[in-house]
């Protein structure tokens, strides 16, 4: 006899039963935020309309009306403009970095919003990529995640709470983990791994936001390419080995299937999922169209990454979904 299910789904209630781990909360959100040298300034980004980049006090009217809303955690990326790029990324930790001046602020201002700050060498190197080159054998792994744990401890050293290096440099994890045990770090910073990040054409409004687009070449070397589900399980498995305390998943709708195996492998590590530039551009213009209803779609994009098991998402639409939230 066939199964008849619209018996059980006919009532709101009903159908909310047949819903699991999808509900979404105002900490189940992180807002990624690009944080300027000039303090009063604000920026338009013309490949995110609806974007900006925000200096310090900008930064902090912006928040003040989204806290109340329930934004409890943000990750901060650092554009530099006057501080010079070189080979070694100097003003990633430079005094003067928007990011290492603004922590004191925001920990002063905000002392309940939890502040991730991602690590990477391709906003402040000049040539735009991840990590360091050297001459004869090209990207140097040893220094480059050496100078990514040197980062990592100054952010630490300015506030932040969570250190997220992004640039997928072999064991950089480890190497960051014992940076900060080694300085006492401890138990006052936790560590984000960007464990499964692809090589992706979705980033391509984030490099013009973050100005970081290489200046030569490609990040295919050390991102993952777009069908190694296998390889991205032995990064995650890497990263948690060498001390990862939360992993991520980059881009977010492409890589469901990634999301899933990940929180299957390890399902007590809080996972997170991005919901990057390109798939913000993609919903915005849609529906800016009237191809899309951008409320709709949107909280059914979310629903997605909570059905596949992330615990976090990090969205530019965070401001929206907290309205949304609270409707």
């Amino acid at each position: 006899m066939p199964r008849k299910l619209h018996s059980g789904i006919f009532h709101p209630t009903l159908r909310k039963l047949q819903e699991q781990n999808v509900q979404l909360h105002s900490y189940n959100l992180m807002y990624p935020i690009f944080l300027i040298e000039n303090d009063d300034d604000a920026q338009d980004i013309q490949s995110m309309p609806g974007i900006q980049r925000m200096g310090i006090n900008k930064l902090k009217e912006h928040l003040e009306s989204l806290i109340p809303k329930g934004l409890s955690s943000i990750l901060l990326f650092g554009v530099t403009e006057s501080i010079p790029k070189d080979e070694n990324g100097t003003a990633a930790d430079h005094p003067l970095n928007p990011v290492i001046r603004g922590l004191p602020k925001l920990l002063e201002w905000f002392p309940s919003l939890l502040i991730a700050c991602d690590l990477c060498l391709c906003p402040y190197t000049s040539h735009g990529h991840c990590g360091i080159f050297n001459k004869e054998i090209g990207l140097d792994n040893e220094a480059s995640i050496n100078r990514l744990a040197e980062i990592a401890v100054n952010y630490a050293k300015a506030g932040a709470h969570i250190i997220a290096p992004s640039d997928m440099m072999d064991n950089r994890i480890k190497a960051i983990k014992d940076a900060l045990i080694s300085h006492g770090f401890e138990k006052k910073v936790a560590l984000l791994s960007y464990a499964a990040k692809f090589a992706s054409t979705f980033y391509g409004p984030f490099r013009d936001a973050a100005k970081s687009a290489p200046a030569f070449g490609d990040r295919r070397c050390y991102q993952l390419p777009s069908g190694s589900k296998g390889l991205a399980a032995r990064a995650v498995e890497r990263d948690v080995d060498e001390g990862a305390d939360m992993l991520m998943v980059k881009p977010g709708l492409p890589y469901l299937d990634i999301v899933r195996q990940t929180k299957d492998m390890y399902p007590n590590i809080p996972l997170y999922v991005y919901q990057v530039s390109g798939e913000y551009a993609m919903i915005y213009h849609g529906s800016k169209s009237g191809t899309l209803k951008l409320n709709d779609v949107l909280m059914e994009t979310i629903i997605s990454f909570r059905r596949a098991g992330a615990d976090c998402i990090i969205s530019y639409f965070t401001p929206l979904l907290l309205d949304l939230i609270a409707k």
